[in-house]
């Protein structure tokens, strides 16, 4: 029985049904193979991570919570899988990116640690932050993208070691000694700043960021020949315009604050829900800093769709953040994410 199954396992009963929905619990065969979960989290929050085990972990959630959507959104420079996870049934959509900036990678396992808890609290009839979860999962969809820059990531965290890409990368960060290699390191393996390619300005950032000495690939602040020229940035773009996003989070780390504006413009409602992110979080809403106000995902959304757009910045230090900051920063936005889910609910 499937009760037994649970016993001998150390699984909840409601955990073997969910990862198991074709299975009729009065009908089990001899033969028939089930999914079993184990007890403990699939996310882990005290290792490095990289691209292979971000996918890794997204098996193990796809396994354990079969409604959740998994698909490529695209390719990264190396051709690593970008990819997008899709959970909810309802119309109003919530996009979420993290790991644009490779050295910012702690917000992958924050963003998964946030989806793995809301999809078992949605399926068990539980509230996550306060909220209903299985009311939000049925008003709203959530789109996920954790892992933006998957050949950067493993540069800083060492997946990547040798080999023709890792060779340019090395003679890129010779050009910028300043930066540490390849703990600074923050763009894409062919040294783009994938968070400074987006029509929005691009034109403006290029002119700040060659007036700061950043004129060609580089470890970080490099906006590309083009808008849109790197494959990771055209990625998010393109989907961006095939969806109906009614708000958009952008994950980076820095100053836990929230920067929620571009320009003059002033998207309906972007100042209530800023203040509803600030409250539950804890970081101060502000605007965005002159240097960096342009040619940013978050940017672009606001200025083409003239809807809500945030850039969350987390923890403080130097980045990579230390692993010790995973658990403070995921309690400030774990209830950050809750309330991105209501007011996108609400629009």
């Amino acid at each position: 029985t499937l009760w037994n199954i649970a016993v001998n396992y150390g699984v909840s009963l409601s955990a073997l049904l969910t990862a198991n929905p074709e299975i009729d619990p009065l009908k089990l065969l001899p033969g028939q193979e089930l999914m079993v979960p184990y007890a403990w989290a699939v996310v882990p929050e005290n290792i490095s991570y990289s691209h292979a085990l971000v996918m890794l972990l997204i098996d193990g959630l796809h396994a354990r919570y079969p409604f959740l959507s998994v698909r490529s959104m695209g390719k990264s420079t190396m051709n690593k899988d970008l990819p997008l996870l899709t959970a909810g049934n309802g119309n109003k959509e919530l996009f979420i990116s993290a790991g644009i900036h490779a050295n910012e990678w702690l917000n992958i396992p924050v963003t998964l640690m946030f989806l793995e808890e809301y999809l078992f609290a949605a399926s068990t009839d539980r509230m996550i932050a306060g909220t209903d979860a299985a009311a939000l999962f049925a008003d709203t969809t959530l789109y996920l993208a954790p892992c933006l820059n998957p050949d950067g990531l493993d540069l800083v965290n060492g997946a990547l070691k040798t080999g023709a890409a890792f060779d340019r990368a090395l003679r890129i960060a010779g050009d910028y000694p300043s930066v540490p290699f390849p703990q600074g390191w923050k763009a894409n393996v062919e040294g783009v700043d994938l968070n400074l390619q987006f029509p929005a300005g691009w034109e403006k950032a290029k002119d700040i960021k060659f007036a700061q000495g950043w004129i060609s690939p580089a470890p970080r602040d490099y906006v590309g020949e083009a808008p849109l020229s790197a494959p990771e940035a055209r990625a998010v773009y393109d989907l961006t315009n095939s969806r109906d996003f009614k708000m958009i989070l952008a994950y980076h780390s820095q100053g836990n604050i929230i920067y929620w504006k571009y320009l003059d413009f002033l998207p309906p409602d972007s100042i209530r829900i800023a203040q509803e992110l600030s409250e539950a979080s804890g970081y101060p809403a502000e605007l965005t800093p002159e240097d960096a106000s342009y040619a940013g995902y978050k940017d672009w959304f606001i200025q083409q769709y003239n809807r809500p757009g945030y850039t969350v910045e987390t923890g403080s230090g130097t980045n990579p953040l230390p692993i010790g900051q995973i658990s403070e920063i995921y309690a400030a936005n774990k209830p950050l994410l809750a309330a991105a889910l209501r007011c996108t609910a609400e629009l």
